[in-house]
């Protein structure tokens, strides 16, 4: 089974706005090409607190979460530096931060490639023995968590994206999701280094199989540059 007919198979996007008003991230700024902290349209806002998404965790997930509990998720791959600050917000509670929360992440190195996995028709490459671009982290008392990790890079049918699992802190599942990227900066980045190799994303985000429902509540703001490197923002919403 190819990877784009697995995740075709996934929960499909509501096509809601996203971002949290209990914690601000948001910039409203307009778009330029080295530099964007905005969404697709090119500005950002804030608005009503809305329950993310829920999404496929697809074919990858982190096999052993609770062992890789880790801010740099980085390992020995290459790529253009990310910070990644995810705000859990319970939208049963007003939408305050939900504190003690678990957050797993992962996603694909430049070349598209996943680590604990490989060697089979859906992923070539084979790092079955290896971790990176994994890890787990506890939510803080503003309801966040940050990852240091490199820009994901993209493999064939699917746009840039994160997966995120969020936990109680008990280890009750809360939401799988997946977080979504402003294709201007995607562009940039893979325009250089060892994305230039792979080249651009062949899947933008409306045609993308788990977003082309719409990408409300999966769209992050990315703010930066590639020589000093990009940060991330975006607010999870659940429901404890």
């Amino acid at each position: 089974m190819e990877r784009k007919e697995f995740l075709a198979q996934g929960f499909s996007v509501l096509g809601l706005f996203a971002f949290g008003n209990a914690v601000t991230n948001c910039k409203a700024d307009a778009v330029p090409s080295d530099n964007v902290g905005s969404d697709e349209a090119g500005t950002t806002a804030s608005g009503d607190c809305v329950v993310s998404s829920d999404e496929t965790a697809g074919p990858f997930p982190t096999k052993k979460p609770e062992e890789l509990m880790v801010a740099d998720i980085t390992g020995d791959r290459e790529g253009t530096t990310l910070t990644i600050k995810i705000n859990v917000l319970d939208a049963g509670k007003n939408c305050n931060p939900l504190e003690g929360a678990l957050v797993d992440i992962w996603h694909c190195d430049a070349g598209g490639n996943y680590s604990e996995y490989g060697g089979t028709g859906m992923q070539s490459a084979n790092f079955t023995s290896v971790h990176f671009l994994r890890g787990r982290q506890t939510t803080d008392q503003n309801g966040l968590v940050t990852f240091k990790s490199i820009y994901p890079g993209w493999y064939r049918g699917r746009a840039p994206h994160i997966h995120v699992h969020i936990f109680d802190s008990k280890g009750k599942s809360l939401k799988i999701t997946q977080i979504a990227f402003p294709e201007p900066v995607s562009k940039v980045v893979y325009a250089q280094g060892v994305y230039a190799v792979h080249g651009q994303a062949d899947t933008s985000n409306s045609l993308d199989s788990v977003f082309r429902d719409g990408i409300a509540t999966n769209m992050s703001v990315v703010d930066g540059t590639i020589t000093e490197g990009y940060e991330l923002q975006w607010n999870g919403v659940v429901e404890s």
